[in-house]
């Protein structure tokens, strides 16, 4: 008896996958049809797509490295960053203020997102967008949610806000300066330049109108800033702090409503300032966010601090966002 090499027992489970990929594939591009969308559309979406183990790969295996405040903001915020967000506020000075006035959002946080997301458009990733979706969609685990992004994305086509050889993003399909999934693109983006297209990928005044959008419609309170890193006295009662953990966003959202009080309260409670002097005297609520629980950094978060949440629901990417903003600053630091 004779057995198949092993280079050609892979052989036949890469041609067997590819195979299987085609037939859902053919299956996707009835379901489009049943959905409406224009043959002439699907056909030239669907003669793109490829098979890419390599975006299976990147959503199975992304790193888990044990992190901390003290080690991740100096990588997510480097004094290089600083210095070139600084820069980029006064070159687009203008039409980013122009922007805030009119959506309600200080243009510190617009551009500290625009730095933390693309690196100031820089970097928006090159694989394309309708085969990372389908291939993510493909391998099952979170098909529902993909299919929804593929059909979005297939709308941002319709619409003709870009054309297919661009249409490219992340490897999970995170699009432009702004790194919008198309599902918020469709939801947030804006023309703001008047073009017909909400260009999120070339027009620095679309992505930051869009980005605006997105926390104006999550709730942003431009009289508000995002929160302050505050110290605790020695007796503090832990169970009153947002503690480190994953939780869906209703769980999440729940936690902070019972954790909230108001500064007055907790000044009441012994919290401080980082220099030691009190709190502010304004009538507002605030929860405590501990990102590496009660051993790391305490910071009173307020309702804008739930909005940047909403944009990635990480303690650590949203008190990076507002790290950055103030080290920004209003004007922008010399």
């Amino acid at each position: 008896m004779t057995f198949p090499s092993l280079a050609n027992s892979q052989v036949a489970s890469v041609e067997q996958q590819q195979a299987q990929f085609d037939a859902y594939v053919k299956k996707l591009r009835s379901e489009a049809l049943e959905k409406g969308y224009d043959a002439a559309l699907i056909d030239s979406a669907f003669a793109t797509i490829e098979f890419k183990p390599k975006v299976i790969s990147a959503d199975k295996n992304q790193p888990e490295v044990k992190e901390t405040l003290e080690t991740y903001l100096p990588k997510r915020v480097p004094q290089w960053k600083i210095d070139r967000a600084r820069k980029l506020y006064k070159e687009h000075k203008q039409t980013l203020e122009e922007v805030a006035d009119k959506f309600g959002v200080q243009a510190r946080f617009i551009v500290a997102l625009w730095g933390l997301e693309s690196n100031f458009g820089r970097i928006q990733g090159g694989h394309p967008v309708i085969s990372s979706l389908v291939t993510l969609a493909y391998d099952g685990r979170r098909e529902a949610l993909y299919k929804r992004q593929l059909w979005a994305a297939l709308d941002i086509l319709k619409d003709g806000h870009i054309d297919l050889e661009h249409f490219k993003g992340s490897w999970a399909g995170a699009m432009g300066q702004t790194q919008f999934m198309p599902s918020s693109f469709n939801a947030y983006a804006v023309d703001y330049n008047g073009d017909g297209r909400k260009d999120i990928w070339t027009t620095e005044e679309d992505a930051f109108a869009s980005i605006a959008n997105y926390l104006k419609s999550v709730g942003w309170n431009d009289s508000l800033t995002w929160g302050r890193q505050v110290k605790l006295p020695e007796d503090f009662d832990s169970n009153a702090i947002l503690q480190r953990g994953t939780r869906s966003h209703k769980q999440w959202l729940q936690y902070w409503r019972e954790s909230e009080r108001s500064l007055a309260q907790w000044q009441a409670l012994g919290v401080r300032r980082m220099d030691g002097s009190d709190l502010p005297q304004r009538d507002i609520t605030a929860a405590m966010v501990m990102p590496d629980n009660v051993d790391g950094r305490m910071y009173l978060a307020y309702d804008n601090y739930k909005a940047l949440m909403n944009w990635n629901r990480s303690y650590y990417f949203a008190t990076s966002v507002g790290y950055l903003s103030d080290r920004i600053g209003y004007p922008p630091v010399e």
